[in-house]
Order: structure tokens, then sequence, then C-alpha cells
């Protein structure tokens, strides 16, 4: 009977009026002590209040259930599929959405939707999963804006594949502490091919230059993202750089000549598909032959296999002596052993680019001493 007398009075009943009756109702639902049968009742007549005409009607019904954990989920869930106004309320604040719901949501949303789904607050990893796979630019910013939003690295990774391309989401990922090492080198070779077709950097440089910089700036950028990876990452990294092609001599001698001995190791240990112990005693007590037998092994060609040998005799050399002036001077001293290795093309495009990283060696102590006696000054 409370139910009947209630929807005949909701088709004569005005907006204003209805839109009260559904927040009253809400709020009477989650807080008054109700009979079994009234409770029910009052849910039958909240139901029917889903397909009112007028939005102000669902929206109030929306306001008195979205913040409480006692609200009926199926009612949540229907006014979260809502226009954007009224499933605001409700994606953003209601608990009893879980996170298939969300999922489902995402699935079949619109980009409101899945924005509202992003803002939320503390958004779990499977729920972060979903935008990353089907989200576009807009959600996924608003995603990784999101402080609260809990995102594995994994998604992550995906993110950046799918649109690390984009301006506003590579600065983001970028920005993240916890951004797996192998999604940062995606990023840099977006970044590079960002460079390579602007109109602008062809007009100042010239289209010839332009793919020799964008190289040469990708290794660089690469080595920095070695020199700062965790350990417990290098061999995620080492895999995505040798799937794309990017383990070449002139980027393990950059490695090495930098001291950053795990990942050459994890890289000769991965090329040549030996095991790592035996790899990692290798290169920190194998004698000479032994040591070139492994290099030559990683598919490292014959002729240039000495003057890695010579780079790894003078890592040992720096490790045992644990100076840093050591380390620093590899470059320079490498290029003094290995003059009297016979040249070859091979050999002299491999020196070429020791030579060069021991002049922005020296170039880099010019700025720091610099530096300092202007420190020094003020």
């Amino acid at each position: 009977m409370i139910v009947q007398a209630f929807l005949r009075w909701a088709e004569t009943a005005k907006t204003v009026e209805r839109a009260k009756a559904a927040n009253a109702l809400g709020r009477a639902y989650l807080t008054s002590a109700m009979a079994d049968d009234e409770r029910r009742a009052a849910y039958v007549a909240m139901t029917y209040l889903l397909d009112d005409p007028s939005p102000r009607v669902r929206l109030a019904l929306a306001e008195a259930l979205a913040d409480s954990a006692a609200a009926p989920r199926p009612l949540l869930v229907s006014l979260a599929q809502d226009q954007t106004e009224i499933a605001c309320a409700v994606i953003l604040r209601s608990p009893v959405l879980t996170d298939s719901d969300l999922v489902d949501l995402a699935g079949r949303g619109d980009v409101c939707a899945r924005s509202l789904i992003a803002a939320r607050r503390g958004l779990s990893r499977a729920v972060a999963a979903a935008l990353a796979e089907i989200g576009d630019v807009p959600e996924l910013a608003v995603l990784l804006e999101n402080e609260s939003a809990a995102i594995s690295r994994f998604s992550l990774k995906r993110i950046a594949e799918r649109l690390g391309n984009d301006d506003s989401i590579r600065g983001a990922l970028i920005e993240r502490d916890d951004l797996p090492a192998d999604a940062r080198h995606l990023l840099v070779q977006h970044v590079t091919a960002a460079l390579s077709g602007s109109r602008l950097v062809q007009a100042a440089i010239g289209s010839r230059r332009i793919e020799r910089v964008t190289r040469e700036a990708d290794a660089a950028a690469t080595a920095v993202i070695v020199g700062n990876v965790p350990y417990a990452d290098i061999p995620a990294l080492v895999d995505h750089l040798r799937l794309a092609g990017r383990l070449t001599p002139a980027f393990l001698m950059r490695i090495l000549c930098l001291g950053k001995a795990d990942f050459f190791a994890c890289a000769v240990t991965s090329l040549s598909g030996l095991d790592e112990r035996r790899v990692r005693s290798i290169l920190a007590t194998g004698r000479q032959h032994a040591v070139r037998a492994l290099i030559e092994s990683a598919a490292l060609d014959r002729a240039i296999s000495p003057i890695f040998v010579e780079a790894v005799l003078l890592w040992r050399q720096a490790v045992q002596s644990a100076v840093d002036v050591e380390l620093e001077s590899i470059s320079a001293r490498l290029l003094e052993r290995c003059r009297r290795i016979e040249q070859s093309t091979a050999v002299t495009g491999l020196l070429d680019l020791v030579e060069a990283l021991e002049m922005d060696e020296q170039r880099r102590k010019a700025r720091d001493y610099a530096s300092g006696l202007a420190l020094a000054a003020a």
C-alpha cells in the first residue's frame, strides 16, 4: 500500500517535490529504523525513481546514497551509469562500487565516465590497469595526477607504450620515481622521434644531421637511465634494449667506460646465453683470454674484442683501487692502451667513440671547475 500510494503521488507531484522526496527517502533508508516490509517498500520506491524523467530527482537520490557503505549496490551501479552530473557523485564517492563494477563502467562508459573513475580516491591497481589498457589521453592524464591511485609499474609501462607520444602523458610519466627504466627508455625514443620530426629542429640543424644528433642524444639519455636504474630493474631494461636492438658495441663500450659494470655483466649474460654467475666471475677475475672469449660469445666482433678486454681490465683496477678518479679516467687510459691494436674500420669507430667520451668528461670537469670558482667568489 505504501508503494502504491507513493507511485500515485509521484505521477502528479512537481519535480522539486519529487527531488525532495527522493533525497528524504534515500536518507531514511540509510538512517531510520524500519521494519522489513517498510525497507522493501522503500527499496522498490527508490528503484522506481531511477527512471524518473527529471535528472534533478535522480541526482537527489544519488546525493542521498553516494557516501554510505550501506546503500543498495544495484541502485548505485545504475546511478553510476546515468548522465555525467549524476554519475559523478556516485563514481567519485560511493564505497559500495567494487573493482568489477568500476572496470565494467570503464569498459562501457565514455571518456567522462573513465575520467571520473581515474579521479576516484584510493583507486586500486586492478582498476588502474584496466584504464591503462583502454583509456585515452584525457582519462590517463587524470589517473597520473591522482596521487592516491595505486598504479603498478606494469601499468605505467603500458601507458608509456600506448600514449608515450603525447606530451602531457610523457611529462607526467617522466616525473614519477616509480616509472620502470625500460618504460623511461620508451619515452626517450618518443622524444627523439618528436625532435627528428620537428620542422624547427630540421631548420636549425639541417635534415642531414638530424639522424646523427638524435642517435647521439638517444644513446646519451639511455646511458643516464642506465646510470640511475635500480639493481633489481637491470634485467628488464637489458631485455628491453636487446629486443630493440640497442645493445650495440658502441653502447656497451659507452656503458663500460662509465663504470656501469652490473649493467654490462647483465648485458653480456643476455647476449651470450651463459650463466650469470659464470659471466660475473670471468669479468671480475678471469684471465685475458677468458675475458676475450666471453666478449666474443656475446656476438661482439673479434676485431674489437681486445678493446673490450682492455676496458674490463681497467674497470677491475678502478674497482680495486676504490678511487673515484680511477673510474673517471677509464676512457683516457683505454685510448692510451689501444693505440697498439691493429686498426680497422670497426676499431677506429669504437676508439672514436671512446675519444668522444673522454672529451665529454673533460668538458664536464671544466664546467664543474668553473662552477666551483663562481661559488667561491660568491
